[in-house]
């Protein structure tokens, strides 16, 4: 068996995947990161116990994202490649999605917008955003006393968005073709007194993702393209599909999100070592 596997260490957790010299996927998974070698490593000797898989079974590991850059040399005498992250992020959007080209966005500690071209084998770093996982995490933890994804989920279906949003409607009578009465005119701007934790964890992950959203939009327009591919963690988070389908609403942009969107880079880092 000649397996590669594919490891995103990131900046909050690490991803790992193995794939079959035919592309097929093997497995997944992901461990929380306590620094880039004790994720690294952990991540690998759980997802060989896991899968049953011993050094010899593996023909390469392929290493990227922000903490790649911390590992040098072979791992346990196996070869290693270093794949640069957005290449990884592209190719891994584009894989999921059977697309060939696309805006791909990494919504990870922070969010990437990557412009990705299969047909060229362009991966362009459109640029960035600090509001990611890191800030759901962070103001959540402030203000809600929640940290963990799954905590906020709990929180975020019992909330009101209306006791923290200000719609347009709430403003206004009038309604323009690009601002329907029942879109966010201001992210908190209408903190009601009687606000719950579960109200302000509703709002917060409303501000991310309609943050998100607009920058993806605004690099739809300027690369002449109608499809966005979002990966990364916080595409697990249920109010992400109705939260960007109101960015096709709006501005007809198709929001997509694959399965093991989760996996996206260090599946597309796997594949560009197969790929050359």
């Amino acid at each position: 068996m000649a397996v590669i596997l594919g490891i995103d260490i990131g900046g909050s957790t690490t991803k790992i995947v193995g794939l079959q010299a035919d592309k097929s996927i093997i497995g997944v998974q992901r461990v929380k990161a306590e620094g880039p070698l004790p994720s690294l490593y952990g991540a690998l000797g759980s997802f060989m116990t896991n899968h049953h898989l011993e050094l010899r079974d593996i023909d390469r590991v392929v290493l990227t994202g922000v903490g790649a850059s911390h590992v040098e040399g072979q791992i346990y005498g196996i070869p290693t490649i270093k794949v640069e992250e957005f290449t990884a992020v592209g190719t891994g959007g584009l894989a999921l999605t059977g697309r060939d080209k696309s805006v791909v966005v990494s919504m990870g500690t922070g969010t990437a917008f990557i412009w990705a071209d299969g047909t060229t084998g362009e991966m362009v770093h459109l640029g960035g955003s600090g509001v990611g996982g890191g800030t759901l995490a962070g103001l959540c933890s402030l203000l809600c006393g929640a940290r963990r994804f799954d905590q906020i989920q709990k929180l975020c279906n019992h909330g009101d968005i209306s006791k923290i949003d200000l719609n347009v409607g709430d403003i206004t009578r009038q309604e323009y073709a690009t601002l329907p009465l029942d879109i966010t005119a201001a992210n908190f701007g209408n903190v009601s007194d009687d606000a719950t934790h579960s109200d302000i964890a509703l709002g917060i992950v409303n501000l991310i993702f309609q943050s998100i959203g607009t920058t993806a939009v605004m690099a739809c327009f300027a690369k002449n393209c109608d499809t966005v591919v979002l990966t990364g963690f916080m595409t697990v988070l249920e109010q992400c599909r109705p939260c960007f389908d109101l960015f096709t609403r709006l501005h007809g942009i198709n929001f997509l999100i694959p399965e093991n969107a989760t996996y996206a880079t260090c599946i597309g880092a796997a594949l560009s070592s197969i790929n050359g």
